[in-house]
């Protein structure tokens, strides 16, 4: 192979290096906005030009050979310099601009994102936001996601993250619900009261509390809990609630401002809801050597407009 077909093939490596990431041909064209044709041809073109296959390929998904992988590690580091460098001079410009594809929770978005962003964008004009809201964990690597938001304790190692903000559980319940079947003192008393809990396949209908006092799990009590009504969404649980169906464990940023407003009650404000709900609100995305400006803003913003809480009545 001459050094000038070599400079020919620049493109094709770096393609390559997305299909390692993407995991399949739709997904890297996708990212890189090009037709899954074009990405077959360049791939083709390179396979050529090596005389070896570089990818094994399946019904739904490619896996980089032994030499394809040996390619896309050697040439990585440079094309990460490269990204670095071109970056770098790109951020000089006044303004961030550019298309930044966000995924969240569906209630979380609903209640707290979306309402925030106008003014992101009036602030930021050159800047365009594509938000999928879905309660389903994405592959953000292969769907093409620049950020995720999240509600967890932890954000993977293996990715960039940013804690936007410390999040609480409550219990809470409409006040007409709690003057029909009486307030709980004891977290025991649940077993006796209609509870709207958050479902997930498998789990137990139990909820975990601490004292006030307390910090360690030995001094944890749970309680085996029942009721009419359960949702996978913490927004149908806070309406649930809301029409006195009787009591939810929500996180606080979907109780909060109806606990400012008195449409909802606090239960067992002396008792802490553990177990259940992330701690941390996380702006997590995978790692590369560069974080888009666009993508740095909103993060700062975000963390800005969250820091401050959701307005949970102390």
């Amino acid at each position: 192979m001459t050094e000038r077909n070599i400079e020919t093939l620049w493109l094709h490596l770096r393609w390559l290096g997305v299909i390692d990431n993407a995991g399949s041909l739709t997904a890297a064209a996708q990212r890189l906005g090009v037709s899954k044709a074009a990405m077959s041809q360049r791939l083709r073109e390179l396979e050529q030009a090596v005389g070896v296959s570089l990818v094994s390929r399946t019904t739904r998904s490619v896996r980089l050979t032994e030499a394809g992988q040996q390619l896309v590690d050697a040439t990585r580091g440079p094309f990460e310099q490269i990204e670095r460098g071109f970056a770098g001079v790109s951020d000089r410009a006044a303004a961030p601009r550019g298309l930044v594809r966000v995924t969240a929770p569906v209630a979380l978005g609903r209640q707290q994102i979306v309402p925030r962003l106008p003014a992101f964008l009036r602030a930021h004009p050159e800047v365009r936001i594509e938000l999928e809201l879905s309660d389903r964990l994405s592959a953000m690597a292969q769907e093409g996601f620049d950020l995720a938001l999240r509600h967890t304790n932890a954000a993977p190692e293996t990715h960039v993250a940013w804690l936007l903000c410390r999040t609480d559980a409550l219990l809470v319940a409409a006040r007409a619900y709690l003057r029909r079947r009486g307030v709980p003192q004891r977290p025991e008393d649940l077993a006796g009261h209609d509870c709207l809990r958050y479902l997930r396949p498998g789990e137990k209908a139990v909820w975990s509390f601490e004292g006030a006092a307390r910090a360690s799990t030995a001094a944890r009590i749970s309680v085996p809990v029942a009721g009419p009504f359960a949702a996978n969404n913490s927004e149908a649980l806070r309406e649930a609630a809301l029409g006195g169906l009787g009591i939810a464990l929500l996180p606080d940023f979907s109780a909060g401002a109806d606990l400012a407003a008195g449409r909802l009650q606090r239960v067992l404000p002396r008792w802490r809801p553990v177990g259940y709900f992330g701690e941390g609100l996380y702006a997590i995305r995978p790692y590369s050597p560069y974080v888009p400006r666009a993508v740095r803003v909103l993060v700062e913003y975000l963390r800005s407009e969250l820091g401050a809480g959701f307005g949970v009545p102390g």
